[in-house]
């Protein structure tokens, strides 16, 4: 099965305040990354495997 179209979800990551939220669409070859309230700015695309180290490298680096 060939997505053609991002797949958005909400980052678990966000908060519940609805003031620093992302999407992430990750259906596709590359993640897609975009801000949740201004979709305008464009998105950010990065390969599954660069956005699997960013995500480790969040992880433990959270305060």
């Amino acid at each position: 099965m060939t997505a053609t179209s991002p797949n958005w979800h909400k980052s678990t990551y966000s908060g519940n305040t609805n003031d620093a939220c992302i999407e992430v669409a990750d259906n596709l070859p590359h993640v897609h990354v975009r801000d949740t309230k201004d979709h305008t700015q464009g998105e950010l695309t990065t390969t599954p495997a660069a956005w699997t180290t960013f995500l480790a490298y969040a992880r433990m680096n959270t305060i």
